[in-house]
């Protein structure tokens, strides 16, 4: 009773769109209240107690190293370089787009952020080289799903919190999937391209030096942050900060873009969408903790495993969950609930909490691009105009290579484990 009292109250809130911080502390306080003898100020104290962590001051760090190097000209200098390297094959500038969002991937850490730095500058570029608006917008908004998964990666922080598991061995379980997402991207790009008539631009790789000169700050910034977490020099926190300090020294005095103005509309960006994370996170740990005190997981396990013993079977239909969830909910709120639910689960078959997290991020990542809720799908829309429908509907052979690919990881641990197993 408790569980479907908690969940109906969970799914009721969302239901009328009340903010999923506000719904997560309201089903919890309600359950609380109805059916446990537990002081309810352990909502409060478990929230403090839940934002009272160093690993997560990396996510609003993350969020203002994104923006400062969207507006600073450090994206757009990767955009160049990305083009001169693939814009001269069919369906160059297109592909381009997916290699742009996988090296700012390695810098922002966030879906959205990576599709509105990438989309600002490419989608207006494939639409004068004769690009469909509807291709284009689907490519892009799909792409920006890398920015979760190639590290750093603010899902990656939440989830290693929430798990009790290293970020820095989930920052390097990413690299490869991250990869093998972008390339099946490229490839599916290619073939549509081709039949569409999607050429290279003739101009395309010959004036390479330069353009390498002038993009070699930029180029440097995720060797810097990434280098510095993988060499042990600095956590992956610092690495944010150390983010931030880069992107403004070269934007401001490098390049030279990067003003007054715009740094403080990147220090807005940035509160607001920290304000709203911080929120649900802080209620989602004491969600968990609830969880956690009634022994929920464990009889969730317990319950599924009593009818399900085939694990391939079982490990579907997590995933079939997971992308039904992810239609409707954000990808780190959807983390920080579930979790606490399916890591008891998948730890009984064996599975590394690692290696679940990869999966878990990669499948909820595919929720960016699918509606109702999609976010990457509204930063599409409002940078084109575009219908959410539209957009959604012409990102289908993208989504397709990235469940294919998130089968790929989940059924070939070494995918993701790989490197892990490597470094340990």
């Amino acid at each position: 009773m408790n569980i479907l009292l908690l969940f109906a109250l969970l799914f009721v809130c969302v239901s009328l769109s009340i903010p999923i911080g506000v719904s997560l502390g309201l089903s919890t306080l309600v359950t609380i209240g109805l059916t446990s003898n537990i002081n309810t100020i352990m909502i409060n104290q478990n929230a403090f107690a839940g934002l009272d962590s160093f690993p997560l001051m990396a996510i609003p760090f993350f969020m203002l190293a994104g923006n400062l190097m969207a507006v600073g000209g450090i994206a757009r200098r990767i955009v160049n370089v990305c083009d001169l390297l693939v814009g001269k094959i069919t369906g160059g500038v297109g592909m381009a787009t997916v290699a742009a969002c996988m090296f700012f991937a390695a810098i922002s850490g966030s879906g959205p952020a990576t599709v509105s730095a990438m989309g600002t500058i490419m989608l207006p570029e494939m639409e004068k080289r004769g690009y469909d608006k509807d291709f284009a917008t689907g490519l892009t908004a799909t792409a920006g799903t890398i920015g979760v998964i190639i590290p750093p990666s603010i899902p990656f922080v939440v989830y290693g919190v929430a798990a009790s598991v290293s970020i820095g061995e989930l920052f390097i379980a990413g690299v490869v999937p991250g990869i093998l997402i972008g390339l099946a991207l490229m490839a599916v790009c290619y073939v549509i391209s081709k039949k569409k008539g999607y050429k290279g631009t003739a101009t395309a790789g010959l004036k390479f030096w330069p353009v390498f000169m002038d993009s070699i700050w930029a180029l440097i910034t995720p060797v810097i942050i990434l280098g510095g977490i993988y060499g042990g020099i600095f956590t992956p926190t610092e690495a944010a900060v150390v983010g931030i300090v880069y992107s403004f020294v070269i934007g401001a005095f490098v390049y030279k873009e990067l003003d007054i103005r715009s740094f403080l509309n990147a220090l807005r960006s940035t509160a607001d969408l920290n304000g709203l994370t911080g929120f649900a996170i802080g209620f989602s740990m004491a969600f968990a903790s609830y969880l956690a005190m009634e022994q929920i997981p464990n009889k969730a396990a317990a319950l599924l495993l009593s009818y399900v013993s085939n694990e391939v079977i079982l490990i579907c239909l997590i995933l079939m969950f997971l992308l039904i969830v992810g239609c409707f909910v954000d990808n780190i709120s959807s983390c920080l609930i579930l979790t606490p639910v399916f890591l008891p689960i998948v730890r009984s078959m064996g599975m590394s909490p690692v290696h679940f997290g990869v999966v878990m991020t990669i499948t909820l990542a595919i929720g960016f691009v699918t509606p109702p809720y999609g976010a990457n799908l509204f930063v599409a829309t409002a940078i084109t105009g575009l219908s959410i429908e539209r957009i959604a509907r012409a990102a289908i052979p993208f989504l397709i290579a990235m469940t294919v690919c998130l089968l790929l990881v989940t059924f070939i641990p070494v995918l993701s484990m790989g490197l892990v197993w490597l470094m340990r």
